[in-house]
């Protein structure tokens, strides 16, 4: 029997893939952007200006609820959603860093140390020293 190869994946990863997944559809890209043009909002208002089915909306916001990008409040029969700014400005850090990665940008030239998830992934790039800077 074939041994089954365990694969390294840090927390960072396993976080960054999780809101790849919530963002990799059209519908919850444009809920995010109607979420954070305003503080917050209820489903219907959501699909007042982006018309989708309720049930269909529903299971959008479900998946974006999961992957922690909004947070959703109770307010009976209704729900209020609104932008997780904590996970929100994590996602955007994340990316940042993830997206910066193989273009090595000018920044990292003029011999700025990368942070810490970011140097691990830079000292395995050719031209790369130990601290991830670009030699």
């Amino acid at each position: 029997m074939e041994d089954k190869k365990v694969l390294p994946y840090s927390s960072e990863d396993k976080k960054i893939a999780r809101f790849a997944k919530a963002l990799a559809h059209p519908a919850r890209v444009r809920i995010l952007t109607i979420l954070s043009e305003r503080s917050s909002c209820f489903s219907t208002n959501i699909a007042d200006e982006f018309p989708i089915a309720l049930s269909t909306l529903s299971q959008h916001l479900k998946e974006l609820k999961s992957a922690g990008l909004i947070k959703g409040n109770i307010e009976p029969p209704r729900i209020r959603y609104c932008i997780e700014s904590e996970n929100w400005d994590e996602a955007a850090r994340m990316f940042g860093l993830f997206f910066r990665l193989p273009q090595q940008s000018a920044e990292d030239k003029s011999g700025r140390v990368a942070p810490p998830h970011a140097a691990e992934k830079l000292k395995s790039l050719p031209g790369s020293d130990e601290a991830g800077r670009v030699v």
